[in-house]
């Protein structure tokens, strides 16, 4: 179950933290190892090197009005490859002497944790399967980033039961595509199609290797579009019901005409098996992230940095907006690109150069997709008026991340909207990277408005209504002079990161 959705741009890029129930990749680890728009244009070729001549995309018959996929999964099945990992050596799980490839569920470790030590501590290499599809006839190989992350030695499976020592090429953790290459020729390969025509109801098929099980194939629908995902990733990831399974992590998704529209990737599951969900990153995204790893083996991205949220009807109604649209900002980083373009904390962003922004999903592939060092006209909505804003947009760094920071204790204030709240010292402004005021709560009332909002104990409160809460008296104040029947438009940082969220007066 979901319960924050904090979607973060503050390195350019779309990062989501909220919490779910389980959303594991699909890379089979035996043990386990750590897993991991504007106006589109058409797309761009994925590598420089002629592509294998591929048969013409075959009719699809029906079968009581069913597709029939024979056709289609015999013209591609030998350019899809099972890949198997040798990674990092592990121990055994807590002693108990389980055959190789076998580890403990999560669930029942700690059941085991005091048993003797058997043969804890003895090291052996962890191994993990994937898929991929080879791209090219001279051997560029596509798949997850999660699949190969860390390894010794890759080896590619082929159709013929051939097997190849792959070179991996680059990887990108963002987007969790990796490109690999092994030595060979005349190979059979896949034909790229375009995701963004996919249309939610449509047929797609996948062909992979679900627990190691090779050339395994499966069919569906695209269930939804651009979904955006709590695994740290910016991809607006196709959602189906083709049915994955651990071992399809890197694998095609192809449409009716037998092109690759996405690379399946994750799947939503309570038990680690199929549940009816599943993820994969459209093959366009797919295409940009090989063309510069093929080039330099990695990637670049624009930056913009602020953190951005989607609007609800309720945020919408705080901010005077006749409808829910845009991407909301919830906080700018110091120094940043938008700071210096002058964007501000409660903005709407709803066009980014050509591109619309309809919401916070659309705004990460139009920034990440600039080339940097382009200033670029950003369109904002800033207390019901339209602002232009020039961004030059910078390069993306990982180390721009940031990690939450604890809260320290301070003089308790009074309750308001169910809270008991404390102001912050200079020293916890400044840990938490704020410029002025705040209060921080300490404890949140049983079925108040603050509890059923989502505010917990350690967030803090940094603004009403676009205006700075400096005090505990300050937050009451403001409450009490809000206008009655409209909801509240709250800036709270939560685990170190800020988001509206909209309260309703008691």
């Amino acid at each position: 179950m979901f319960k924050r959705n904090k979607l973060a741009l503050a390195t350019g890029l779309l990062g989501a933290a909220l919490s779910v129930a389980v959303l594991p990749t699909m890379a089979e680890v035996l043990p386990p190892t750590t897993p991991a728009v504007p106006a589109t244009p058409a797309p761009a070729a994925v590598v420089t090197t002629p592509l294998a001549p591929v048969a013409a995309p075959v009719a699809v018959p029906t079968m009581g009005g069913l597709p029939d996929l024979v056709g289609l999964i015999k013209q591609n099945s030998a350019a899809v490859v099972n890949i198997s990992v040798e990674g990092k050596a592990t121990g055994s799980a807590y002693g108990l002497g389980l055959p190789d490839g076998l580890e403990l569920p999560p669930e029942l470790e700690r059941f085991f944790r005091q048993l003797p030590e058997g043969n804890k501590g003895k090291k052996r290499s962890a191994q993990a399967v994937g898929s991929g599809f080879i791209i090219s006839a001279d051997g560029y190989i596509v798949t997850n980033a999660h699949v190969v992350e860390d390894a010794k030695t890759v080896t590619v499976g082929l159709g013929n039961k051939r097997e190849l020592i792959a070179e991996v090429v680059g990887m990108d953790k963002l987007s969790d595509i990796a490109l690999l290459k092994v030595k060979a020729d005349n190979l059979p390969v896949v034909q790229l199609g375009n995701s963004d025509s996919l249309d939610v109801g449509q047929w797609v098929f996948a062909i992979g290797a679900p627990f190691g099980l090779d050339h395994t194939a499966t069919q569906g629908i695209v269930s939804a579009l651009s979904r955006s995902l709590p695994d740290g990733t910016y991809v607006p990831f196709i959602q189906t019901d083709v049915a994955v399974n651990p071992g399809n992590s890197g694998g095609p998704l192809f449409d009716l005409s037998g092109r690759v529209v996405g690379v399946n990737s994750q799947i939503y599951s309570q038990s680690g098996g199929y549940m009816g969900i599943s993820f994969a990153i459209p093959i366009n995204v797919a295409k940009n992230v090989v063309e510069q790893l093929k080039a330099k083996g990695q990637v670049s991205r624009g930056w913009l940095g602020v953190a951005i949220q989607d609007m609800n009807q309720e945020l919408a109604t705080s901010f005077n907006l006749s409808q829910p649209s845009g991407a909301l900002v919830s906080s700018v980083e110091r120094g940043s690109p938008a700071d210096k373009a002058g964007i501000q904390a409660g903005d709407v962003i709803v066009g980014f150069g050509a591109g619309e922004v309809k919401s916070a999903s659309d705004l990460p592939l139009l920034v990440g997709n600039t080339v940097v060092g382009t200033k670029v006209p950003v369109k904002v909505l800033r207390a019901g008026s339209e602002k232009m804003l020039d961004v030059t947009v910078d390069e993306l760094a990982d180390s721009r991340d940031k990690s939450s920071s604890s809260v320290a204790m301070g003089e308790q204030g009074q309750g308001v909207l169910g809270v008991v709240v404390a102001d912050l010292s200079e020293a916890e402004r400044k840990t938490n990277d704020l410029k002025e005021g705040g209060v921080v709560i300490r404890e949140v009332l049983a079925d108040s408005a603050a509890e059923k909002a989502g505010l917990t104990k350690g967030d803090i409160i940094v603004s009403i209504n676009n205006e700075s809460v400096a005090s505990a008296d300050a937050l009451k104040s403001a409450v009490q002079s809000a206008p009655e029947g409209k909801p509240l438009a709250m800036l709270v940082m939560q685990d170190g990161r800020t988001r509206f969220i909209a309260i309703s007066k008691p």
